[in-house]
């Protein structure tokens, strides 16, 4: 593979768990500074009950004073049919309906069992599909649930066929805890490769709790994932799974790739200097790596072999 798409969930995801409740003005500058660096495709906000998730009240107000360059796709994660209102409302240009693996991460996350979390989100790619929307759905607890420990894998491979069956335009697996290693990136994203038809884009979701984003990142599109979400500073989390950490960093991602060849179309610079903006209104160090590390080799040595 020699490119990937990379989309930005820092403004979501990212933001969704954090004690700090961002501006609605701070939250645009974030999605500026996302697309001054040539990000194509980022996940907003959520349209969510705002009693839960305080963070995303502000959904409506930031996608009202977001630009809208061409080319540069607005996600908004949805949960029911009053959340896909608000996000055609304002305008998004995709939605991603969520799923879970397991019953007991789903009733915690959603109120209901994972069988109808997917007869749901059938109802609710037929209607955003019907107001112009692409979708995804995201399987939740794909790899591992806080609550029920391993999912076993044949369960796994009945909830991705059905909600492959509900046809969205893209399929995703997350890792929401943090606990897969490459093998279970290949395993299940070769079950998906097979079920899916072939139009059907596959992504993943990882977290990066114990350290193994980085590496099933590489497995993923090595094993024909097209789109990976990364999060600037590897910021998120979610507030319904115990110790969950943020997702996998966007600019340890871009190093990775950089040095791989592979084209992401993202500024690895600019990605960098907003991980330190970010870190200074969120008044905390952030876990990616690549902020205090640098590229390598250094920008002065690079510039001497040049």
């Amino acid at each position: 593979m020699s490119s990937v798409e990379i989309l930005e969930v820092s403004p979501r995801d990212g933001l969704q768990n954090e004690a700090v409740l961002f501006s609605t003005q701070d939250k645009v500058e974030l999605i500026e500074r996302i697309i001054r660096a040539g990000t194509k495709r980022i996940e907003v906000t959520s349209f969510v009950n705002p009693l839960k998730v305080p963070q995303m009240a502000d959904a409506s107000e930031v996608m009202a004073a977001l630009p809208r360059p061409d080319g540069v796709k607005y996600s908004g994660l949805i949960m029911n049919a009053r959340g896909l209102e608000r996000a055609i409302l304002a305008k998004v240009h995709e939605v991603n309906i969520v799923v879970v693996a397991s019953d007991t991460f789903c009733a915690k996350n959603q109120g209901m069992t994972s069988q109808e979390s997917i007869k749901a989100a059938q109802g609710l790619v037929s209607m955003a599909r019907e107001a112009g929307l692409s979708t995804t759905v995201t399987i939740g607890a794909t790899f591992g649930c806080p609550f029920e420990g391993e999912i076993p894998l044949d369960r796994i491979k009945d909830i991705v066929a059905r909600v492959i069956d509900t046809g969205p335009d893209e399929l995703a697996l997350a890792d929401t805890i943090g606990v897969a290693i490459p093998r279970d990136i290949t395993q299940r994203v070769s079950f998906a490769r097979d079920y899916a038809p072939k139009t059907m884009a596959l992504r993943l979701h990882l977290h990066d709790t114990r350290h193994t984003a980085v590496a099933n990142s590489l497995a993923a599109i090595e094993a024909g994932v097209t789109v990976l979400d990364a999060s600037i500073g590897g910021t998120g989390g979610c507030p319904f799974a115990p110790k969950a950490t943020g997702n996998v960093a966007t600019e340890d991602l871009l190093y990775l790739f950089n040095r791989m060849g592979i084209e992401t179309g993202i500024n690895f610079d600019l990605t960098v200097e907003t991980t330190a903006w970010l870190e200074g209104k969120l008044g905390k160090q952030l876990p990616g790596a690549l902020l205090r590390a640098g590229a390598f080799p250094p920008s002065h040595i690079a510039q001497a072999n040049s």
